[in-house]
């Protein structure tokens, strides 16, 4: 195994489940102390030991990201951060024509500002060492209009360009901002609004005909926190199984 993090600290927001979970783990076996978020005291603690079992390093914090105050006190809990992977995210489907103004101050409150919070608490301190990088989640809905996802994507199109803006103003320090624009994946959220929804988008609006499994999405983000994507930044990396030809 590679320790390619080794001495490095990365905190995963939105880590005790699903792509967040497995980003952790396999962070961890890269030699990255991790520090886990999430809202969940009991499955932040399942994700701790996993992680310690297998000989890794971990911690959990617990914060509400649709709350200003505690994204601040998250990333003081979290301390000096190099890698940062704004994971977490809240997505409700729907009409836009019924979309609720609460409804639409949530989705940009945990997927969009909560992430601007976070980078601007801890970026200044990876430009200072010269060093750091910051993995942004998205979707690769974000280049195809998908009926009902309108408030959630839209919050997603705000961190795919903030990715862009972050990667120009922190380049120069040596701190690298890219985004993974995840495709249908098995997780515990898209199963929850269906139990074969993964993997009937997977059928229908991918390449490769199937949906991803958590892993596959997180050695990708293993791979531009990783010295190897050195010289990859603001860019949005799609892991969305390929787009399918329209006849």
């Amino acid at each position: 195994m590679s320790l390619e993090l080794k001495g490095k600290t990365a905190l995963i927001t939105g880590a005790t489940a699903g792509i967040g979970r497995a980003v952790a783990s396999t962070l961890a076996e890269l030699g990255a102390a991790v520090v886990v978020h999430g809202r969940a005291a009991e499955r932040g603690s399942s994700v701790v030991e996993e992680i310690s079992a297998a000989g890794g390093t971990a911690r959990f914090v617990a914060a509400d990201l649709a709350d200003p105050d505690a994204v601040h006190k998250l990333a003081e809990a979290a301390g000096p951060v190099d890698v940062l992977v704004n994971n977490a995210g809240v997505f409700q489907f729907g009409p836009m024509l019924e979309a609720t103004a609460e409804a639409f101050d949530l989705h940009m409150a945990v997927n969009t500002r909560a992430p601007m919070l976070l980078v601007a608490a801890l970026a200044p301190a990876m430009a200072k060492r010269g060093f750091g990088v910051v993995i942004n989640i998205t979707t690769g809905a974000v280049s195809t209009p998908v009926r009902g996802g309108g408030v959630y994507v839209s919050s997603k199109v705000a961190l795919d360009y903030l990715t862009r803006v972050w990667a120009d103003e922190l380049g120069p320090s040596g701190v690298r901002v890219n985004a993974v624009a995840a495709g249908p994946t098995r997780t515990r959220g898209m199963q929850a609004r269906g139990a074969d929804l993964a993997d009937t988008l997977g059928r229908t609006t991918t390449a490769l005909g199937r949906a991803a499994d958590p892993r596959e999405i997180a050695e990708v983000v293993a791979f531009l926190a990783s010295p190897r994507s050195g010289y990859v930044t603001g860019a949005v990396v799609e892991a969305r199984g390929g787009a399918p030809a329209h006849s």
